[in-house]
């Protein structure tokens, strides 16, 4: 899988939300600090790395304990949660939700995710159920911690909304890698959650979803890679990572009329009020 060039330069630091620095490393050769250096080349100066069961979780909290432009979101992804059940019921699931748990309050942590439901790839069924059980417990940790919650929705925006409005929320909600149409970004804005917006929306077949970034307050609205898949034009079909956050940060800023320079600003804005403040740019 081939690596793109470096795009231009941003005219403002931005804010990648949402990344899988060592799912890149694996996935494209490309080294963890190498990706940071790149990224910074191009204005990408923060990254939330995202951890999606307990290995992961553990590498991304050790990752921002040792860098101060990195935090860290830590869960068992849904799909996770329903294949830990399928390989090793209930222990395997219970164990693995405890070991995350453990890191939910760590400094480093500024979110409880990626968590949520996956109905692409877990077919209706005890999986789904697993999944649910296992977000209502992230949705848990993330009040009592005082952290953001990231969602993962694919395929389950009714569901989604229907636990969330089960459940005492905490303050800050994340639907990370939004995928639904104008209508759904209303339901999800209406109960106080920003929307982070990936490489999808660039692509020609994406209306519906630049028809609901056009429908998001501009205070609502995130941009993040979720590296390394969903690159965006014009780099389709290479492999993401942080350093081509600059594609669609530009397509959405074309989008909604706004200065480049403005937008940048405004998504910093938005990322610290979602997550809190980190790093630094001196």
């Amino acid at each position: 899988m081939g690596l793109p060039p470096l795009p231009e330069a941003l005219p403002r630091r931005v804010i990648d939300n949402h990344t899988h620095l060592f799912s890149t490393a694996d996935y494209s050769g490309l080294p963890v600090d190498d990706s940071l250096r790149l990224a910074a080349q191009v204005n990408v100066t923060r990254v939330i790395e995202v951890g999606c069961d307990v290995d992961d979780a553990s590498s991304a909290v050790d990752l921002a304990s040792r860098n101060p432009q990195v935090r860290a979101a830590v869960a068992l992804h849904p799909n996770d949660a329903a294949r830990r059940f399928a390989a090793g019921g209930e222990e395997a699931l219970a164990d693995d939700l405890a070991a995350i748990q453990d890191l939910v309050d760590r400094d480093e942590v500024v979110a409880v995710g990626e968590t949520g439901l996956d109905y692409f790839r877990t077919p209706q069924g005890i999986g789904r159920e697993i999944q649910e059980r296992a977000f209502r417990a992230h949705i848990g940790w993330a009040r009592s911690a005082g952290k953001t919650l990231m969602i993962h929705d694919r395929d389950a925006h009714d569901d989604v909304l229907r636990v969330l409005d089960d459940e005492p929320l905490p303050e800050r909600v994340v639907m990370h890698c939004f995928s639904g149409d104008a209508d759904v970004a209303r339901q999800f804005v209406d109960r106080g959650c920003w929307l982070s917006f990936p490489g999808v929306v660039t692509f020609g077949s994406a209306g519906a979803l630049r028809e609901a970034a056009l429908a998001t307050p501009a205070d609502r609205l995130l941009v993040e890679t979720d590296a390394p898949y969903l690159t965006p034009k014009p780099r389709r079909g290479k492999a993401n990572a942080p350093y081509l956050l600059p594609h669609t940060v530009t397509f959405l800023a074309d989008l909604l009329g706004m200065d480049l320079a403005e937008f940048c600003d405004l998504t910093v804005a938005n990322t610290f009020a979602a997550y809190g403040e980190w790093g630094t740019d001196a």
